[in-house]
């Protein structure tokens, strides 16, 4: 006799709550189930939940557009007024592009600016971090705005010269790499804390512990300041170009001006697909955030705006017990059901718009290497935090029978017995995540074997 799923489940010697579901994803029907009903911490399982949020609201085709405006027109090659780089919370927009916005702006005739360079992010409100549980130094927690840069991240990077380092702070993207002074970084001589932060008001002030730094390395750190940060990448090409910007603080509602200028992002479903190949968090919450300011037709703080889309999945995907807190899954306080999300994903299936841009996962052989010519095929979103594994997706079975699935493992006591400020990882996750990852591959291998004849 074959184990049952919810016997897999109890001989996988991993503690913690095993949640799973796993449906017929044309007809619904419930194939196998172990405790489908327990709220669970999805983490960026979440971003699956955001994505059809984003193109059920936003539309595939929706696009990003950020704007050069100029005050009171331009006369003679000079733009009269103030000249704006206003935001429309592009998850995507890179030093690149706004090279490319600032030769486009030379290419118009513009050779100078009488009034004042503005940048404008208020096409959504702004927070500070997605999840203040977080480490202050991690690149995956960046502030959020309706202006940001190479995902409000700062590339650091230090070398050894003699017995001292050599520092610089940059916002590299695939062609440039301009120095910044809105991120500044000073090595202090201490071993512990690594990293320190400091908001200086017109600059983001990081120590960084001498002891800690070896021969040379580099890093991202999140950005706190991005409006500030992407005027100063901008106004370095203008100045390139011989246009000299005279910074000044943003407009206090939203610019008005000729558009001269106007950088479009590729369509949602490219953006959703590359947020879900590499889990960013905050693509996730600009794509939720802009979804939810359409919805409700004004722009709403990321708490509210995932409330707003809890509230979508309960109704729309007729997910009971959805209770989200961001978009991207990295607070700990989100809940979701695995019968529920099952259920959904069932339902989106015939529209066909999530499972062409989830990720292939790939299952192993019994050597634990990739085994591309496994017979069971699953595209999913995985969800890792310490003592939390979540995963779901769709399985293509031998036989080509197509099934929806989720499964959530967690261990809320290991989970809370370790420093979440910390970026050290806690005593045994490695291993717990392991087992956890074993049990998923054992779960979808059965459901392909057992499920596809």
């Amino acid at each position: 006799r074959r184990a049952t799923g919810a016997e897999l489940s109890a001989g996988s010697r991993r503690a913690g709550v095993v949640s799973f579901s796993v449906v017929d994803a044309k007809t619904g029907a419930v194939l196998e189930a172990h405790d489908g009903f327990t709220g669970q911490p999805p983490a960026s399982v979440t971003k699956a939940v955001t994505a059809l949020y984003a193109l059920d609201v936003l539309g595939p085709d929706y696009r990003f557009e950020t704007r050069l405006l100029a005050g009171g027109g331009v006369k003679d090659g000079v733009v009269q007024g103030d000249l704006v780089l206003a935001g429309g919370g592009d998850p995507m927009l890179d030093t690149d592009q706004l090279a490319g916005m600032a030769a486009k702006l030379k290419a118009a005739g513009v050779r100078e600016v009488k009034g004042k360079f503005r940048v404008w992010g208020g096409a959504l409100p702004f927070e500070r971090v997605i999840d203040p549980s977080q480490p202050e130094e991690v690149g995956y927690n960046p502030s959020v705005s309706g202006l940001n840069l190479n995902h409000n991240r700062v590339h650091f990077e230090w070398k050894r010269a003699g017995g001292d380092y050599t520092v610089t702070m940059d916002a590299r993207s695939g062609k440039y790499r301009p120095d910044v002074r809105v991120a500044r970084m000073q090595v202090a001589a201490r071993s512990a804390p690594v990293y320190t932060y400091a908001d200086m008001g017109d600059h983001d002030a990081w120590t960084v512990a001498k002891g800690a730094l070896g021969g040379g390395g580099a890093r991202w750190l999140p950005v706190r300041k991005p409006e500030a940060y992407a005027a100063e990448v901008f106004a370095t090409f203008a100045r390139s170009h011989g246009i000299k910007l005279e910074a000044a603080p943003p407009p206090g509602a939203a610019p008005k001006g000729d558009v001269l200028v106007t950088h479009r992002s590729e369509p949602l479903d490219e953006v959703l697909r590359g947020m879900l190949k590499y889990s960013n968090n905050l693509t996730a919450e600009l794509c939720g955030m802009t979804a939810s300011a359409k919805r409700l037709g004004r722009p709403v703080a990321m708490k509210e705006s995932a409330e707003e889309m809890s509230r979508w999945a309960q109704t729309f995907l007729m997910m009971p017990g959805a209770k989200l807190v961001d978009h991207s899954g990295l607070g700990e306080t989100s809940r979701l059901r695995a019968a529920a999300l099952a259920q959904a994903l069932a339902k989106v299936h015939k529209d066909g718009l999530l499972k062409p841009i989830l990720k292939e996962f790939p299952l192993h052989a019994a050597n634990g290497q990739v085994n591309a010519a496994h017979p069971v095929k699953v595209v999913a979103k995985t969800g890792t935090l310490y003592f939390v594994s979540s995963l779901a997706g769709y399985v293509t079975a031998p036989d080509g029978r197509e099934l929806a699935f989720a499964i959530f493992t967690a261990d809320p006591e290991l989970r809370a017995g370790f420093d979440k400020g910390s970026e050290s990882r806690p005593e045994g996750a490695a291993t717990w995540n392991a087992r956890s990852k074993n049990l998923q591959q054992t779960l979808l291998e059965r459901w392909g074997r057992v499920y596809g004849s």
